[in-house]
């Protein structure tokens, strides 16, 4: 609590100085971008988000053009402006290397809901069953979603499901796609990291990142506009492996001792080859207006697997005489389009659409072996294959409706929407997974396989209704009210309502609360999904778990039942501060409580499977100061932000020490984030300051061996310097992680003998300093 009630002070005193009245060379008669306007958390009218009676971030294109994020993703970006987003990069974790799983408020990845253009997106097609945050979980993949494609991000801060469907608990992601009717950008970055890495005593320069993007937009008949885009990235791998001894489990022979120690292990991140392309398009015809747009990427990324030592169980001396460690591969291909006709007819504006996501997961291995084949053992093996497929149906309708007792006129809003949901598996290569004629470990290194007899093929149709009500009862008085019902014909139904208000109190003071109810239903992968990874199980050791569906027979007879929706109760209230136009702080208090919420259940046998088992409490609040200054003779920016949040499981008795560690204590406590940007003629510079709150690991090695650590916050410094050569053209230097901080070393009993020395638990990652340049030209 010290830390926090620190940070605070820290934001309060920072905000202090950037608004105070004491350096006359500070003029205060510049103006903050106040006209932004967003289409989140309201039917209605579009409105400044300062006037929401919920909490709402938003980010602009010029925040994300200056705001570079060293791997060039969303996720990332994210991360480094948004305090209430968590986003770790996951290193050694089978299929959390390839999607990774963010979080909102601390709570799960599968508690966010994410739009484009106000219109539902599809998850991933993979559950992260080897990462330690958003561990079962089913989540977004923020990465498939090009940065050159976006406008603005909204970010909802508010449970919301009454308003938007399931998933919506923690808040809601609007990523708003560019529409500009002329002009376009072309950019390219270069960058790479340059570290002084401590556990192996080098100065190490890898992670090289490259990109290229272009977007162009045109007019299309009077009033209509067509804009598309591209976008490429190539990034190399990064490896902070310490040098470790070798594990006292392994075979003491001359082949394995010859290693101890040695640095065999790889930890960071892997090479990835990106590919984007959108379009967003609007053609009035006469009273009427189609509307459509797109997105398709395509992500090849590798992972990492731990080290084989060249004798064991687990290796393959005839193939790999001197060890090996597998790689992973991930085939990521991701599309989304949507097509709409709106238009006004009786008073009512309406809209009709459809929206089709489709996410594609190839899972295969290199450098690896199933040794139970011995000599004949392939090296590359195809995994198997997961696909999620999500058809959206809407039908929307918006009317003002006059009411003589109101300031303004009541909002009313009401539509239904169909979705159909299809998921299914497709087996590994034979080899995978099949046992060999030899005595030792079945199934590929790092995998194994799919097998043909666990493939998965399920569906289902969701049908909704809902009803939204806004008015601004008077001047100063505004109310909201939602309820939303939806069925799914493989559990069951839910119906969730939703109440808002908010009250001027003065012209520079308001007060807002929001209560409601939101759900989360189970999605088909966590029904259907099965499948074999490789994990720490109680000796230590790497063993073999399986993931089966709560149908399966030998999951019933470990107590597994069907799944329902997970229920959640939300409640928020807060204040707005707006003395003039040139500064703004908000400060929201929030209470989450989730009833029955989806983990994995270790039914002893190495042998899982997914129940609603857990109820948690997650509480916290958000402050923001924002405002601007004229500052020698240009233009000076400034933010200061803070989110902190705490998760409490209600019934810890069902969770071992691991799986409470990871809902309550491994997400990071806090987060502060001191930004700043200076524009004068031609040059620009921006600063932030970021500091990520502790976050502790537990294992349970069994015995009682549970060791734990916390890992003390840590700070990050990002700057860039930019230069506008020509009034079209952009160059700019920067760095990420100037100081070329690391999180804390991880103990003895927890950095797998000195091979992994760092944890993927802290959000600033095990990277190091990132140095880049980037350009820009717009025309």
């Amino acid at each position: 609590m010290t830390n926090i009630k620190t940070r605070i002070m820290i934001l309060g005193a920072a905000s202090a100085a950037a608004i105070g009245s004491g350096n006359a060379a500070l003029a205060q008669d510049a103006e903050a971008p106040t006209e932004e306007v967003v289409v989140i958390g309201t039917r209605g009218d579009a409105r400044n988000p300062l006037e929401s009676a919920v909490p709402i971030d938003v980010i602009g294109a010029d925040e994300i053009a200056s705001a570079h994020s060293f791997g060039g993703e969303l996720g990332e970006l994210l991360q480094a402006l948004a305090p209430s987003f968590n986003f770790p990069r996951q290193s050694n974790s089978g299929l959390g290397d390839h999607v990774r799983s963010a979080q909102l408020r601390g709570m799960s990845p599968d508690h966010i809901l994410v739009l484009v253009n106000g219109k539902r997106q599809h998850t991933a097609s993979v559950v992260s069953l080897e990462s330690k945050i958003g561990l079962g979980t089913n989540p977004f993949d923020f990465n498939t979603i090009p940065l050159i494609a976006i406008k603005r991000i909204e970010i909802l801060r508010d449970g919301s499901g009454a308003q938007y469907g399931s998933d919506a608990i923690a808040g809601v992601v609007n990523i708003v796609l560019k529409d500009a009717a002329e002009g376009g950008t072309l950019t390219a970055s270069y960058g790479g990291h340059r570290t002084d890495f401590d556990p192996v005593n080098q100065d190490i320069s890898d992670g090289q990142t490259f990109s290229v993007a272009a977007d162009y937009g045109f007019s299309v008949g009077n009033d209509g506009s067509f804009r598309f885009g591209g976008e490429y990235r190539s990034r190399n791998a990064t490896n902070r492996s310490g040098i470790g001894v070798l594990p006292f489990f392994e075979d003491q022979t001359p082949a394995n001792l010859a290693l101890d120690p040695a640095r065999v292990f790889a930890a960071g991140d892997g090479e990835t080859d990106d590919i984007y392309v959108y379009y967003n398009t609007s053609i009035p015809t006469g009273d009427l207006e189609f509307y459509s747009y797109g997105r398709y990427s395509n992500r090849d990324t590798e992972g990492t697997g731990f080290f084989r030592y060249p004798d064991g169980f687990t290796s393959l001396p005839s193939v790999y005489p001197n060890g090996f460690r597998p790689i992973t591969l991930g085939d990521n291909t991701d599309l989304s389009f949507s097509a709409g006709l709106r238009g006004t007819n009786f008073g009512s504006d309406w809209d009709i659409s459809a929206t089709i996501g489709k996410n594609d997961f190839e899972s295969s291995v290199k450098d690896s072996a199933n040794p139970s084949f011995g000599p004949t053992s392939p090296t590359t093996f195809n995994l198997g294959g997961f696909e999620f497929l999500q058809t959206t149906i809407n039908a929307d309708v918006v009317r003002d409706v006059d009411v003589a007792a109101f300031a303004g006129a009541l909002t009313l809003a009401y539509g239904a929407e169909v979705r159909f949901e299809d998921y299914k598996t497709t087996a590994g290569d034979p080899a995978s997974y099949e046992a060999g004629t030899f005595v030792a470990d079945v199934g590929a290194q790092a995998g194994p396989g799919l097998p043909a007899d666990s493939v998965a093929d399920l569906d289902r149709t969701v049908f909704s209704l809902y009803a939204d009500l806004e008015a601004d009862v008077t001047d100063r008085f505004m109310v909201g009210a939602a309820v939303r019902y939806e069925d799914y014909d493989d559990f069951g139904d839910a119906l969730t309502g939703k109440l808002s208000a908010r009250f001027q109190i003065s012209d520079a003071l308001a007060v807002r609360a929001a209560t409601g109810t939101s759900f989360r239903a189970p999605s088909l992968a966590q029904t259907g999904y099965e499948r074999s990874t490789t994990n720490f199980g109680d000796s230590g050791m790497l063993e073999l778990f399986r993931l089966l569906p709560v149908s399966n027979p030998v999951a019933i007879a470990n107590g597994a039942v069907q799944l329902k929706e997970e229920e959640s109760q939300n409640f928020s209230a807060g204040i707005v501060v707006t003395p003039d136009d040139s500064f703004s702080l908000t400060v929201d208090y929030f209470q989450i409580d989730v009833d029955d919420r989806i983990t994995l259940v270790n039914a002893g046998n190495n042998i899982q499977y997914f129940s609603n088992r857990v109820d948690t409490e997650t509480t916290g609040f958000d402050i923001v100061f924002s405002g601007a200054l004229d500052l020698y003779g240009g233009v000076f920016d400034w933010s200061a932000s803070y989110n902190q949040s705490e998760t409490d499981v209600k019934n810890p008795a069902v969770l071992g020490v691991e799986d409470l560690n990871t809902i309550e204590t491994a997400p990071p406590e806090d987060k502060l984030i001191l930004s700043g940007s200076w524009t004068v003629d031609r040059w620009s510079s921006s600063l932030r300051l970021s500091q990520f709150g502790e976050a502790t690991r537990i294992f349970d090695f069994g015995g009682g061996f549970e060791p734990a650590q916390t890992y003390d916050s840590v700070w990050s410094v990002d700057a860039e310097l930019a230069t506008r050569i020509t009034d079209e053209w952009t160059l700019a230097v920067g760095a990420d992680n100037l100081l070329d901080e690391y999180p804390d070393l991880s103990s003895d009993d927890i950095n797998y003998f000195g091979h992994l020395p760092y944890d993927v638990l802290s959000p600033i990652g095990m990277n190091g300093r990132y140095l880049y340049v980037r350009t820009q030209y717009d025309f």
